[in-house]
């Protein structure tokens, strides 16, 4: 029988999609809310100690758009304003409540071993599941040595992973950033450190834009802005390739994230080494009611490729991956062109004569390839309006 059950460091998950430390699990009303409509587990809005001071600014989102479809957002939130206290009492309750739903604990705390340990026992008194190490925000924490600033130095991360394994009751997580020069670095420095797994990505440090008639920002806070953490579709890319490199170069358990709004994103993730994945950004613009879709999708998809659990997806295209120099550069393809689908619009030749190669040509309301000249690039069929042109192998 097809299932969507995993297991991880021993943690069982009644499927592999969580949501992500944001503000969709800022509440645990609403955590509560999310586990009664399927979702496998949640990872908190990020614990801090209740001395550190947390004042976050109005407005804090911006969007990027494709016509009416927010493709990117970036923002400048924070951490969890709540006490340490409250996410004991509600860790608790939600699993008291829901035990078979998975609750990992994020967390960050200023590079002062005492805060981390102590952080960590009083929550260690709960039933949580694991922790996530918060070595990632990309804003507003940094400028006081945290967040990214601490995962973007692989000895300070190294030295905090130490610190909360030697007291951690349960799985540790390091949550990595990708702005950084080299996301393995890290990974290889908290996994030397202890790390249990990784989780990939926090969000991509980014600047939404200007209005270009007042030249004001376009996430606006009187007048000026900041970086933020750009997230959603946009940034898809750059998780799977992180995922995949983590992947490639670690045999840890892996918690993917990064613009999966989709069950066909998370088939990706998996299948380049995610265990499990983690959404937000999809949940902050359409809900937590998009758990029935990924849940449904992703079985049809096992069921219709006679698999019987994410198992079977699992690292399957890791291999797939590898460095530009080991390529086939033998291996050639060249366009088609489709009669029935073409309007002869000029559009590829256009572009194909301005990119460099002038292969394509049109005569009379037809397009031909000029096979002499092509180098098989591929961007004509991307800029089809038709999808008229396919690219195939074509002996010469």
């Amino acid at each position: 029988m097809t299932t969507l059950k995993t297991k991880c460091l021993g943690i069982e998950f009644e499927n592999p999609f969580l949501l992500a430390s944001a503000p969709p699990t800022a509440l645990v009303q609403s955590i509560d809310k999310a586990f009664e409509m399927g979702w496998g587990g949640a990872v908190l809005k990020t614990i801090t100690p209740d001395s550190l001071d947390m004042y976050d600014l109005s407005p804090r989102y911006g969007v990027q758009k494709l016509g009416t479809k927010i493709t990117g957002l970036l923002n400048i939130e924070l951490l969890s304003h709540k006490s340490v206290k409250y996410w004991c009492d509600g860790i608790d309750y939600l699993k008291q409540k829901h035990p078979k739903k998975v609750v990992i604990a994020s967390i960050m705390a200023p590079v002062e071993e005492k805060k981390w340990k102590d952080l960590v026992e009083t929550l260690n008194k709960t039933s949580v599941d694991a922790y996530e190490l918060n070595f990632s925000c990309p804003h507003g924490m940094p400028e006081q040595g945290i967040g990214m600033a601490i995962g973007t130095s692989p000895e300070i991360s190294s030295r905090i992973t130490t610190w909360v394994k030697q007291v951690a009751r349960c799985p540790v997580f390091v949550k990595l950033s990708p702005n950084v020069t080299n996301i393995v670095t890290i990974s290889k420095a908290v996994e030397e450190a202890g790390a249990d797994g990784l989780a990939a990505i926090n969000t991509v440090q980014g600047f939404m834009g200007l209005d270009i008639d007042t030249l004001d920002p376009c996430l606006n806070v009187d007048g000026s802005s900041t970086y933020g953490g750009l997230s959603g579709k946009l940034v898809k890319p750059i998780g799977l390739r992180c995922v995949s490199q983590l992947r490639a170069n670690s045999h840890l358990p892996i918690l993917g994230m990064g613009g999966i709004s989709t069950w066909k994103d998370a088939v990706e993730y998996i299948a380049l080494g995610a265990n499990v994945v983690q959404i937000c950004t999809e949940v902050m613009i359409s809900g937590y009611g998009i758990i029935d879709e990924l849940k449904s999708g992703l079985i049809s998809y096992l069921e219709s490729k006679s698999w019987n659990s994410i198992e079977d997806i699992h690292n399957r295209a890791v291999s797939k991956i590898k460095a530009h120099e080991d390529l086939n550069r033998s291996y050639k393809v060249y366009p088609t062109i489709d009669k029935s689908k073409c309007i002869a619009c000029g559009k590829c030749q256009k572009i194909c004569s301005e990119s460099e190669y002038e292969a394509l040509s049109l005569e009379n309301r037809v397009i031909s390839v000029d096979l002499s000249k092509c180098e098989g690039c591929s961007l004509c069929s991307h800029i089809c309006p038709r999808e008229a042109i396919v690219m195939k192998q074509v002996n010469q």
